[in-house]
């Protein structure tokens, strides 16, 4: 029989990472479930939650600001907080990427998890320069994927992973590509 093996905190933290603004649809099971046997009812079943006072917030002049790091909009070919020099070898490729996603042939669903799951990765193991192929898409349409990466990389959490995004040069992909100069862990 195989061992379990214990989650590392590196794991962990990526857990929280990527799942830290999800939120429960509801606390009431789903209408099925009455349907299924006894056994199986009762494996899925969740308890009723507790319901508790509500706890007075303190008056507005008594709690502390809450600061929330805001980053400028991420926008193609706009790269504030780099030097000239490297915006430069960002844009001419020069700046190799040492990790790379092909979202080709995935739903915008697929690909959006596919990119979440990518760039933590990519962030935990401190990659600089990463790059993400979406595909030319259609002469008429443009490419879904290649419109929606750039905004799924201006929404939490990715965007307070990523310091820039280029257009890749035709080596790497061209307009089908994308460059992604990410922040180093703190």
């Amino acid at each position: 029989m195989a061992r379990k093996r214990s989650v590392s905190r590196e794991e962990e933290s990526l857990w929280r990472q990527v799942t830290g603004d999800v939120e429960r649809l509801s606390s009431e099971p789903p209408k099925e479930l009455d349907t299924w046997p006894a056994e199986t009812r009762a494996k899925n079943s969740r308890p009723e939650p507790v319901k508790s006072k509500p706890v007075p917030s303190p008056p507005p002049s008594l709690s502390p600001p809450v600061i929330a790091k805001q980053y400028p909009e991420l926008v193609l070919g706009k790269t504030a907080g780099l030097d000239k020099r490297k915006a430069q070898r960002l844009k001419r490729g020069q700046l190799r990427p040492e990790a790379r996603v092909d979202l080709h042939g995935m739903t915008q669903a697929q690909a959006h998890a596919e990119l979440n799951v990518f760039m933590a990765e990519c962030h935990m193991a401190d990659f600089r320069t990463v790059l993400v192929i979406t595909g030319k898409g259609s002469v008429r349409e443009g490419g879904v994927l290649r419109r929606m990466v750039p905004l799924w990389l201006n929404q939490p959490p990715l965007r307070g992973m990523v310091i820039a995004i280029e257009q890749a040069t035709p080596r790497d992909g061209g307009g089908g590509a994308f460059y992604l100069l990410l922040r180093r862990r703190r």
